[in-house]
């Protein structure tokens, strides 16, 4: 099952949005990563089995303040 998980993480800087993209790419499972919103404060992840729990506490203890916004089931594309 392929999920996309969506987190608002606290970012002052350039060097912080770098550092939760490393974060959250070197997580088991994880295919995909990018950021979204109007400020860029939202770290987009996409792969299978990913453990949301362990990201968001490593995010968490790396990067700054996380907060899980969606976890769901990503739609296969045709």
């Amino acid at each position: 099952m392929t999920q996309k998980i969506v987190m608002k993480v606290q970012m002052n800087s350039e060097k912080c949005q770098t550092k939760a993209l490393k974060v959250a790419a070197i997580a088991d499972s994880v295919y995909t990563v990018g950021l979204e919103g109007a400020e860029k404060d939202e770290v987009v992840v996409i792969g299978e089995g990913v453990n949301v729990v362990k990201l968001i506490t490593t995010m968490r203890k790396k990067v700054g303040h996380t907060i899980a916004i969606s976890v769901a089931e990503e739609k296969k594309r045709d």
